[in-house]
């Protein structure tokens, strides 16, 4: 599994306490990501997709130990060394955090409105002594030129600038020390839709150039379909369904998955609208999933079993996984080609 593979997360959980009363008796948890296994192989695209409140993000955070996991492994390979780094100690992730970095949604809140454009993305250079004096101007004004930013800019500060511009300032910070891991946490979802093309190409040349491996995190089913080699869909915490992109597009395993394909809008009037009409009903609470499958009380599909057992996650063609009881029964359907 590690062969080709940057990343593997084996049983990755994140519970957070719900805590009561002056003494903050711990009562229950937030089941926000609960017990995922997946793989990004190097220099490739895995989309996390799922609506809002499916651990999405959790995920993501916990890959780079930006929040303290569970339980669960986060396998990294470097340079033939496999090192878990749910196991590190805050020290010991400081030498790992220069292989990987995080795009953030908002590109304004995410940059630190009293610093210029350079010292922004200078200082992960700066704080992993890699570049200082002379090198360290001269790595700034190289990224920004990747990223398409006027070196003439780089004294100014991030209120100067478009959603866009700032967008490709954060890029060009997670990119100045040449990270192997990039996660992306709905990138693109706060800028305009022209705007977010230029980003996501943007994204895709870089990826091209320097072997680029990303965590690509969204609930935009349309903007993953155009990034993204291989697509995992996350409910309610779990993994529910992982394929490559084309294979979970046009022909998913899952209702969850084929009830978010049939929710994006599509730009041709004189085609059927299909057959199911979106999700119905509300994400349960992670705080109090209902028993068996998850989705069961949303599901069109549902039969008593679901709501007794919970489904395993199994694999139905090569690099093809899904957790539903009657994965080889259903015909779902998916976009056309």
């Amino acid at each position: 599994m590690s062969g080709s593979s940057l990343l593997d997360v084996r049983g990755l959980t994140k519970y957070f306490p719900i805590e009561e009363g002056l003494l903050r008796r711990v009562v229950g948890h937030v089941r926000a990501v609960d017990h995922v296994s997946l793989s990004i192989s190097r220099g490739r695209t895995l989309g996390l997709v799922g609506e809002s409140g499916s651990g999405k993000t959790t995920l993501g955070r916990c890959v780079l130990r930006a929040i303290d996991l569970t339980a669960g492994e986060i396998l990294f390979h470097h340079e033939g060394v496999t090192t878990d780094l749910a196991q590190l100690s805050r020290r010991e992730m400081r030498e790992f955090r220069k292989h990987m970095q995080m795009i953030f949604q908002d590109p304004y809140s995410s940059l630190d409105p009293r610093k210029t454009v350079f010292d922004i993305v200078s200082e992960p250079l700066r704080i992993n002594r890699i570049a200082a004096g002379k090198a360290l101007e001269d790595r700034v004004r190289t990224v920004l030129e990747l990223v398409g930013m006027d070196v003439r800019y780089m004294k100014r500060f991030p209120h100067a600038f478009s959603g866009g511009q700032r967008q490709r300032i954060g890029i060009a910070r997670a990119l100045s020390i040449n990270p192997q891991l990039i996660v992306c946490d709905e990138a693109v979802s706060a800028l305009d839709v022209s705007v977010q093309a230029q980003i996501l190409n943007l994204l895709k040349d870089l990826q091209e150039e320097f072997k680029l491996t990303y965590l690509f995190i969204a609930h935009d089913l349309s903007v993953v379909e155009h990034v993204s080699d291989e697509v995992a869909v996350m409910y309610v915490g779990k993994l529910v369904e992982q394929a490559p992109t084309q294979a979970l597009f046009t022909s998913p395993r899952h209702p969850y998955t084929e009830a978010l394909l049939s929710a994006i809008p599509r730009p041709d009037p004189d085609r059927p609208l299909p057959e199911t009409g979106g999700i119905e009903g509300e994400l349960p609470d992670p705080a109090n999933p209902p028993p068996g499958c998850y989705f069961h009380p949303r599901c069109p599909y549902a039969e008593p079993i679901c709501r007794e057992q919970e489904p395993p996650l199994i694999e139905i063609a090569p690099g093809h996984t899904s957790a539903c009881h009657f994965v080889e029964e259903l015909e779902l359907q998916g976009l056309e080609d």
